[in-house]
């Protein structure tokens, strides 16, 4: 604890004085500008150099006491009042604070340079000059005034900038943590829910079925913290998924993939799980009315098909994901969003293929 907090007091006084420093260079710099607006021959022989000594003096005084008292207004007003909020009012307080304060620093710096060159006696004053010459030094202090100001607001505005789109990033993974949390338990109610029907049917179908269930889940729970997927692991799991599906229906679902470029292309996971479960669940698929699903890359779109022939009554309960579900995830992802088109034969969704900017 003691030697952190020595590192730390080291830390604090290496940066004050490399502040101090930086300061004062800062300052002679902008003294050393003014003497050249105000005085360009005084460098073209030593004596002038020499003869400008007071004058240099002068503006480094005025020069750091209003950078000084610029920053300190800033600061005063950074934890009071707000730019973002109080523009006006900040812009309105922040003039009238620092303008009072440099026509003060000013007369009082024109006085004393004054009297230690001139002498004048105390009773006689020279009031209006001393009032007229404190007038410059303000053209200074309305530059240092703006280049303050300027900077106070865009580090409040970068700020709040950062801040809101921190909120806006937490509240959009906790949104997209919350859509994929309903997948797990979709997923295993409508894969329970099949296995029920299943298993009155084939003791081996069911065996079969179990197994490769346990390889599907098993994928479903490595992708359920990511926002995307490649489109080849998830094109993998759709032919499981099918395949999986068939173990069920035997020649009553037919399905075909052709994606012929999947590299670099992604996709919100379990967006096909959710396209082929509802494909399965509320459409025939009969010995009459064989159902066929079909999965096709077009261009930056992957089309998901099915024939639409839907069941007159439903025997399993919707539980409202589907295309909710994906169509939030694309709204937190992209700007772009899935097509949706229902013909007399044929149901088709088209979703957008995402790429990753590096």
């Amino acid at each position: 604890m003691t030697t952190a907090t020595v590192d730390s007091s080291c830390r604090t006084g290496s940066d004050f004085w490399y502040d101090t420093k930086k300061f004062i260079l800062i300052n002679l710099a902008i003294a050393l500008i003014l003497q050249l607006v105000f005085c360009t021959q005084c460098f073209l022989s030593w004596d002038g150099i020499k003869s400008m000594g007071p004058d240099f003096l002068f503006s480094f005084t005025i020069s750091s006491l209003l950078s000084f008292g610029g920053s300190r207004v800033e600061h005063y007003l950074d934890s009071r009042l707000s730019w973002v909020h109080t523009p006006v009012k900040r812009l309105l307080v922040t003039t009238a604070l620092y303008f009072a304060y440099a026509f003060v620093v000013s007369f009082i710096v024109v006085f004393c340079f004054s009297w230690l060159r001139d002498r004048f006696p105390l009773d006689q004053i020279p009031w209006a000059f001393i009032f007229r010459y404190s007038l410059i030094p303000m053209y200074i202090a309305l530059v240092f005034m703006a280049i303050f100001t300027t900077r106070s607001w865009l580090m409040e505005w970068r700020k709040s900038a950062i801040e809101a789109e921190q909120l806006r990033s937490e509240k959009l993974a906790s949104q997209n943590q919350s859509l994929k949390d309903q997948l797990n338990p979709h997923f295993l109610f409508n894969s329970l829910n099949t296995l029920s029907n299943l298993v009155y049917e084939d003791a081996d179908r069911s065996a079969a079925f179990i197994q490769k269930l346990s390889r599907i889940y098993r994928y479903v729970l490595e992708v359920q913290q990511e926002e995307l997927v490649a489109l080849d692991r998830e094109l993998d799991f759709a032919r499981n998924f099918l395949e999986l599906q068939q173990i069920r229906f035997g020649e009553n679902l037919n399905f075909s993939i052709k994606v012929p470029d999947p590299q670099g292309l992604f996709l919100p996971p379990l967006s096909l799980q959710l396209l082929l479960e509802n494909a399965i669940k509320h459409n025939i698929a009969s010995t009459e009315n064989p159902l066929f699903i079909h999965i096709l890359q077009k261009g930056q779109e992957l089309w998901v098909s099915n024939t639409f022939q839907p069941k007159s009554s439903q025997s399993e309960p919707s539980t409202g994901v589907g295309l909710k579900n994906i169509r939030s995830r694309y709204q937190l992802l992209s700007k772009t969003q899935p097509e949706v088109i229902q013909a007399k034969h044929e149901y088709l969704v088209k979703l957008p293929l995402l790429t990753i900017q590096l």
